[in-house]
């Protein structure tokens, strides 16, 4: 009777044990799988990324999260572009949007827009968007300017309002105007024009005078 009691009285640190080496073996294999991501691994595989478990790992160390740069390489692997995870790394740890670029080049692509690696990286490194650059290469953007306030010089005040379509240019995206500059530029050109007119009449009369001025900013 005594030793069946004594056994009973062991059973619960035991069981206690058990449940602190499961714990402890699941955060280990928390750790494991965090640092050795093999499911990307596996699905970088199967969709024909050549990258490596080391290399995933190294990103880890480095602060650039693998599932970023996995998915912008199979994107890319499957629409026929070759990029180098190194270069995207490179991009990433420099304050770029890895996925914008990867989007960009693969719209590109598609639309027989001249657009490489390291220019569509300048473009996105300058602060612009360049994947709704290309889809504004491809369909121009309708830009509504605010009204303007002009007085021509028989003093009479006229309120003009105009509609930009803006195509961008690719190549000169970088230091290129943006929306904010182009407003301001056509606010600048309705001013110039208006303010020009001898009569308000003549502007109402020939709104085309309005549009080459602006041009001509």
């Amino acid at each position: 009777m005594f030793t069946l009691l004594q056994a009973t009285s062991e059973m619960p640190d035991f069981n206690f044990s058990l449940i602190i080496i499961a714990v402890v073996s699941i955060i280990a294999l928390w750790i494991v799988l965090y640092f050795v991501p093999i499911g990307l691994w596996f699905s970088a595989m199967v969709s024909g990324v050549r990258i490596s478990l080391l290399q995933l790992v190294l990103m880890r160390w480095r602060k650039v999260p693998p599932s970023t740069i996995v998915s912008a390489m199979i994107e890319s692997t499957k629409a026929g572009l070759k990029l180098n995870a190194n270069e995207l790394e490179a991009h990433y740890l420099a304050g770029g949007h890895v996925a914008n670029v990867v989007h960009a080049l693969v719209s590109a692509q598609k639309a027989n827009i001249s657009l490489d690696f390291k220019m569509a990286t300048a473009i996105d490194l300058a602060g612009r968007d360049v994947f709704e650059a290309v889809q504004m290469s491809v369909n121009p953007k309708v830009i509504n300017t605010p009204p303007v306030t002009a007085v021509a010089k028989d003093g009479i005040q006229l309120v003009c309002k105009a509609r930009v379509t803006v195509r961008a240019s690719i190549k000169q995206l970088v230091g290129g105007a943006g929306e904010e500059t182009i407003l301001a530029r056509v606010g600048e050109g309705i001013v110039s024009s208006i303010g020009s007119a001898e009569s308000h009449k003549s502007v109402l009369e020939n709104p085309d005078n309005i549009s080459r001025v602006v041009l001509h900013q």
